[in-house]
């Protein structure tokens, strides 16, 4: 089975920067797009940004010129940067990506999420 491991969650004052990675492993054969949503307390998961397989970018407006998505390929690996932190920041965020396992067909896996707070 395909999981989805994230890392880099925490506390941070605003202003502050912080760097979530998310690796997949398991029997993957290939990944498609890969992606990080964000839940606030009482808001619907939304997409924060996705990066494809050639390392074409979308983002937020909210969060465009502060976060970026990057990824490494060899390692099955997304990352996001994220630099001047807002309060309005704070969220779980949850790595996703669409993923084919050998002998197998697409679908779409989930991070359990990582806790990012940004206190003022």
């Amino acid at each position: 089975q395909v999981q989805l491991v994230e890392s880099g969650g925490g506390l941070v004052q605003a202003g502050g920067s912080l760097r979530l990675s998310c690796a997949a492993s398991g029997s993957i054969f290939s990944i498609n797009f890969m992606a990080w949503y964000r839940q606030a307390p009482g808001k619907q998961r939304e997409l924060v940004a996705v990066i494809t397989s050639g390392g074409t970018t979308n983002y937020a407006d909210s969060v465009k010129a502060r976060f970026t998505i990057s990824r490494d390929n060899a390692k099955n690996t997304v990352y996001l940067q994220m630099n001047s932190l807002k309060p309005e920041d704070t969220a779980v965020y949850y790595c996703n990506a669409e993923i084919k396992r050998y002998s197998n067909t697409w679908a779409t896996y989930w991070g359990q999420g990582t806790q990012v707070t940004v206190s003022s």
